[in-house]
């Protein structure tokens, strides 16, 4: 039960921010919308507002939806030629079947863009009123016989950077070891005021988060700890905090394409994908450390859900684009017995997908063993 209010708080700030921006470029380019959703299924409660739009909870709160009007369903489906009978010249005008090719692109794309611009705003308030930490990481011990000694990294060792990537943080050492998805890490220290790299190919183990959960984490066999023996946290002014908000959502967004590609070559971890069950678990596990870790996770989940709606899949956001492509390449819409072939297919992915999730969600409760 502790878990199911932080999960519906986050759920519907991400879900409404990822709809809303939908929404706003559907009324700014003069769509109507005739329903704006959160949750699927019966309605709980809602109200009509003056343009006519209904805005509801509905009894599932996995998702929702805006329609538009002269839309057949949710997934804004309408044959052009067909809807535009129906209509006279003043409510054509309401269709989003017949605006611009780039207008519906854009309203497509602003539900993920909503969820990275929120994203953006929730770490540029943290790092302007929090801080961001800027502690540099020295290497306090090296396990022996560890990767690291193998590789060649020693005590007092400052380290500067990890496969290409600047580290200004003793933070980020473990997030980007760990988010690689190359068998081998490239190391690069400041030792007695030169720079070397280094190769260390990681032990894969299984251990415990903070919160108990199991997770497979890559080490290198080495203890780390403050350059200057005092953490250093900064509070950002807006464009230094803008510029690493930016960076954040970036960096998240690169490596979930990367574990992505690994998994279609074989080599990424399956266990390590979740779905609604194991949100809810780590909404309520991170309230528990205060509203900030809490925001953050908001922050993640919103780029997660930005993200995958831009994958090329029939049903999500990322379908939608990749038939206005063809449309642009044809110079016409794709046939509707052709899109809704490719929806079908979208909707057998996405339903092995979640199946695939849940199973992995409940084996992570321990009822799969």
């Amino acid at each position: 039960m502790s878990y199911i209010i932080p999960f519906i708080i986050l759920i519907t700030i991400v879900v409404f921010i990822h709809e809303y921006g939908h929404y706003y470029f559907a009324r700014r380019y003069g769509v109507a919308v005739t329903d704006f959703s959160i949750g699927f299924g019966k309605e709980i409660f809602g109200f009509n507002d003056k343009s006519g739009t209904r805005w509801k909870f509905c009894l599932i709160p996995l998702g929702g939806y805006v329609k538009f009007f002269g839309d057949r369903n949710v997934f804004s489906q309408a044959e052009q030629e067909e809807i535009l009978k129906k209509y006279n010249k003043t409510d054509q005008k309401k269709l989003f079947v017949v605006k611009p090719l780039y207008q519906r692109a854009l309203i497509v794309a602003g539900g993920p863009l909503a969820n990275f611009l929120l994203a953006i705003v929730i770490f540029s308030c943290i790092y302007m009123f929090v801080g961001k930490d800027f502690t540099p990481a020295k290497i306090e011990e090296v396990v022996t016989e560890s990767p690291a000694e193998k590789a060649g990294l020693k005590k007092n060792d400052i380290i500067i950077g990890i496969n290409n990537n600047k580290i200004e943080s003793i933070l980020e050492v473990s997030m980007f070891i760990n988010t690689t998805s190359a068998d081998k890490i490239s190391i690069k220290v400041l030792r007695n005021q030169r720079e070397i790299t280094l190769v260390a190919e990681p032990n894969v183990t299984e251990s415990k988060d903070a919160f108990g959960n199991s997770i497979k984490k890559k080490i290198i066999g080495i203890k780390i700890g403050p350059a200057s023996d005092q953490f250093n946290r900064e509070k950002l002014g807006p464009v230094k905090a803008l510029y690493y908000s930016v960076k954040e959502v970036w960096f998240v967004c690169k490596t979930t394409i990367q574990f992505v590609g690994s998994l279609f070559q074989g080599k990424g971890d399956t266990s390590q994908l979740g779905g609604p069950i194991k949100i809810a678990k780590i909404s309520g596990q991170v309230m528990e450390f205060g509203i900030l870790a809490f925001l953050s996770t908001i922050a993640y989940i919103s780029i997660s859900l930005g993200l995958i709606n831009l994958f090329p899949i029939p049903l999500l956001d990322g379908g939608h684009l990749m038939f206005y492509l063809f449309e642009k390449i044809l110079g016409r819409p794709l046939k509707q017995a052709t899109q809704e072939g490719f929806f079908r297919i979208g909707l057998f992915l996405l339903l092995s997908l979640m199946v695939f999730t849940t199973f992995n969600d409940l084996k992570d409760w321990g009822l799969f063993q």
